[in-house]
């Protein structure tokens, strides 16, 4: 059996893998489940009746547990209490783009579901800018989740997705996981799949068993990770173990922290991960600020937290953090952390509570909010096959509906970066041969992305478009991905005898992964000296397609004519290679648009370890992403060409100034005093003493026009955009504030509405890290349109 660990994983001892691996391999095929009504020992206790509340069946469970008991829960591989009836329990299962492999809790080698649907890696499904497609694709995997879980083949019901950090360096081997550079777009991911996944309606009413507010019946339990300021694995000799992020208030407040923000509070996520490394000076898992005081504490959360995999004892072992491994036990159970990926807190937590580093009530307390999530899952219900969840089996999974979300879902993100001539779509009927060459055409492999599983269906790229021209020529061009050697001539010869040729390039799991930053920007190896020769040589322009989830400098194809078309495929999943070839021969209208930017390649010159978002002129920073880069770029965030041609027209149903004043008679509307120089001159009040109630009162509507006006049918999202009308050094150039996607048959219209409220989508943080509204002038901006609105305080 191959597993597949999370992070960190290497610091687990031998003892605890090879117990676990013999565990996984003498599993019974039924799940196991608590609060049997057949066992007259448990079934008439509290913690069985589920006509009490949560908290009332967990405080009674608890008290029955014994110290070390309770100790032996505080792992992901919590082991039975037989005397109780409570089982055994996994909580490291993963499950970002489908049902992983990945983890402890997962396994497809011992009953009838042998795989399940894998859809896009989240960077390609966020280009689609579609909240409900994102929503559909949690929903689906939460019901394939359940349904392993049933059949027997999960130890667990918590799955830690989504990953919901920034791609804030285009280095990051883990940039692919997120769904890009935007807060706003990260966040609105987060909150829609995790509703679906977990059982949540879209809009966000709890649509099941809703009991006592938060604790409603979970569908499966999905975990925002990795909490916070965590974008840098292993880069230059710096690992994420023992990394320090230094990051100020204000990018904290407006960029690091809102994703998980609304993971939290509109998401309504039963799980958050803390991340291995420091802010600051202070590890993440061990800071009570961050984890009770902010989570808990503002934001409402109810759930469980846990470390990453071991970084409790890197807290000792690599931070040097914690004098002895009873402080580090002490200082994360402190901190309201409840749950550890590894053996620490199994190995001293006793000592450290003998010692009186920590108090036993600081061990119920995480017990609580670990054995409230169980009772979420129904887990405490008796037999979760006889519950709400308990028909979800092995025919929910690789359903035909989820492979066609699948595929709606690669070839509604995939993004048409270049399009000379109207080179594409190709036409099968014209096309009576074709060469396809590079190392990504022919490994399906390659397509699923990090933290894959098992898929439905296997399907190369090669393949699929060998179905739409039968005389389809290939090779392979390079050795590898990496291309340490190329088979220049040989790929040449071939495309001189094609009509047309698509070269399949790009990256893979070798180039960016998990502990795996990139040290460039470029293609690896000689992959563009083969672009260059085979597009040279080729009787007509080549396509050139990209699978990668970072950007890449391609510059070269950019500015070259023989390079006729550029697509940028991310990694599509089981689906993508009929996505693409959809795409490429007309029978789909690409409309997705670049969740990042696409940097130059001596952008490798920015330390990575350099967190600050905002440009510096003095020093010739430049700062992070479209919000606050000043530099030149490769392709813009939000980028993306179609078939087909739009129209925009802002259509003014609202006053273009905001009184705030007039709605705040009870509140003095004068300066508050700041630090900012850049404020300092310009009239600002907090988002904080203007209150939830006026922020309400002063919502207000813009609608857009959109008409396409080529002659294709096409599906793409419309982006809104605010720009600062006197900008500053701090202020960002621009700022996403809404999106929405939008069908339309060729010469089609339609109206947009997007709603704002100005405390939300018009504030920005000052170098405090208070949110707060300017007076002034804001644009907003669609395309090439703009439309004014003045804020009076």
């Amino acid at each position: 059996m191959k597993l597949h660990f999370h992070g960190g994983i290497t610091l687990f001892t031998i003892t605890f893998i090879t117990l676990t691996l013999l565990l996984l391999s003498t599993e019974s095929t039924q799940p196991p489940f608590a609060c049997d009504t057949t066992n007259p020992q448990t079934n008439s206790l509290p913690f069985c009746q589920t006509t009490l509340q949560i908290h009332q069946r967990v405080e009674d469970l608890v008290s029955r547990l014994t110290l070390d008991e309770k100790i032996s829960q505080l792992v992901n591989s919590a082991p039975a209490i037989p005397r109780l009836g409570i089982p055994a329990y996994e909580w490291w299962s993963e499950a970002l783009h489908g049902v992983s492999g990945y983890g402890l809790g997962v396994s497809f080698n011992n009953g009838r579901i042998s795989g399940a649907t894998i859809f896009p890696q989240v960077i390609l499904s966020a280009s689609t800018f579609d909240a409900r497609l994102w929503y559909s694709i949690g929903q689906a995997i939460g019901k394939e989740a359940r349904a392993v879980y049933n059949e027997g083949q999960a130890k667990g019901m918590t799955f830690w997705a989504p990953n919901v950090n920034i791609f804030r360096d285009p280095r990051w081997g883990r940039g692919q996981e997120t769904p890009g550079e935007d807060p706003l777009v990260v966040g609105k991911y987060a909150v829609a799949f995790v509703r679906g996944f977990q059982g949540d309606n879209f809009e966000g009413n709890n649509n099941n068993n809703n009991i006592n507010g938060h604790h409603h019946l979970l569908q499966a339990s999905a975990c925002c990770k990795h909490f916070t300021a965590y974008d840098l694995d292993n880069w230059n000799g710096i690992s994420r173990l023992g990394f320090n992020a230094q990051v100020t208030q204000q990018d904290l407040a407006d960029t690091y922290q809102p994703p998980f923000k609304s993971c939290v509070q509109q998401g309504k996520a039963s799980g958050i991960m803390c991340a291995y490394n420091s802010v600051n000076g202070v590890p993440n898992c061990a800071d009570y600020n961050l984890l009770t005081k902010t989570a808990r504490g503002e934001w409402d959360f109810h759930g469980y937290i846990t470390s990453d995999c071991d970084a409790v004892s890197t807290m000792h072992d690599i931070l040097k953090y914690a004098n002895v491994p009873e402080d580090a036990v002490a200082d994360v159970l402190k901190a309201g952390m409840d749950v550890n990926c590894g053996s620490y807190l199994k190995t001293y937590t006793k000592s450290a509570i003998d010692q009186k580093k920590v108090l036993e009530s600081e061990v119920d307390r995480a017990l609580h909010n670990l054995f409230a999530v169980r009772m979420r899952l129904g887990l405490f219900n008796g037999d979760p096959n006889k519950q709400l969840y308990g028909n979800i089996g092995p025919d929910q999974v690789c359903t035909n509906e989820h492979q066609e979300l699948a595929l709606e879902a690669a070839r509604n993100g995939i993004v048409l970066l270049k399009n000379s001539a109207k080179l594409l779509p190709l036409s099968k009927s014209q096309t009576s041969s074709l060469a396809v060459i590079g190392p990504n055409a022919a490994n399906a492999y390659a397509l699923r992305g990090n933290y894959d599983g098992p898929p439905c269906k296997n399907l190369e790229i090669l393949k699929v478009i060998q179905g739409y021209v039968k005389n389809t020529m290939y090779n392979q061009g390079c050795n590898a991905v990496n291309c340490t050697f190329a088979t220049i001539e040989d790929a040449v010869s071939v495309a001189k005898n094609a009509d047309n040729v698509i070269l399949v390039m790009g990256l893979d799991q070798s180039q960016e992964t998990e502990d795996h930053d990139r040290v460039d920007l470029t293609l690896p190896g000689q992959q563009e000296s083969l672009v260059k020769a085979v597009a040279l040589a080729s009787k007509k322009p080549v396509v050139l397609v990209l699978i990668c989830g970072g950007p890449l400098d391609v510059s070269f194809a950019k500015d070259d004519q023989k390079i006729g078309s550029i697509i940028w495929a991310g990694y599509p999943g089981e689906a993508g290679g009929i996505a693409l070839a959809q795409i490429i021969f007309g029978e789909h209208n690409p409309g997705g648009k670049l969740p990042m930017t696409w940097y130059p390649k001596d952008f490798i010159n920015v330390p990575m370890t350099d967190m600050r978002m905002r440009s510096d002129p003095s020093s010739g920073y430049p700062g992070r992403t479209y919000r606050f880069y000043k530099g030149t770029k490769v392709f813009e965030f939000g980028y993306g060409l179609s078939y087909t041609t739009y129209s925009y027209n802002f259509i003014a149903t609202t006053p273009n100034t905001i009184h705030l004043n007039r709605l705040m008679s009870s509140i003095q509307s004068t300066n508050e005093s700041s630090s900012s120089s850049s404020s300092s001159s310009i009239p600002y009040m907090s988002v904080s003493k203007i209150g939830k109630e006026i922020c309400e009162k002063s919502k207000f509507s813009t609608f857009v026009g959109v008409e396409n006006t080529g002659s294709m049918a096409g599906k793409h999202p419309v982006l809104m955009f605010v720009r600062h009308g006197k900008s500053r050094n701090g202020s960002y150039e621009k700022q996403l504030v809404g999106f929405e996607s939008v069908s339309l048959n060729a010469g089609e219209r339609a109206k947009i509405e997007f709603v704002f409220n100005p405390c939300e989508h018009l504030s920005t943080a000052n170098e405090e890290g208070l949110m707060v509204i300017e007076e002034g002038y804001r644009y907003l901006v669609v395309e090439d349109k703009e439309y004014p609105i003045n804020i009076v305080l």
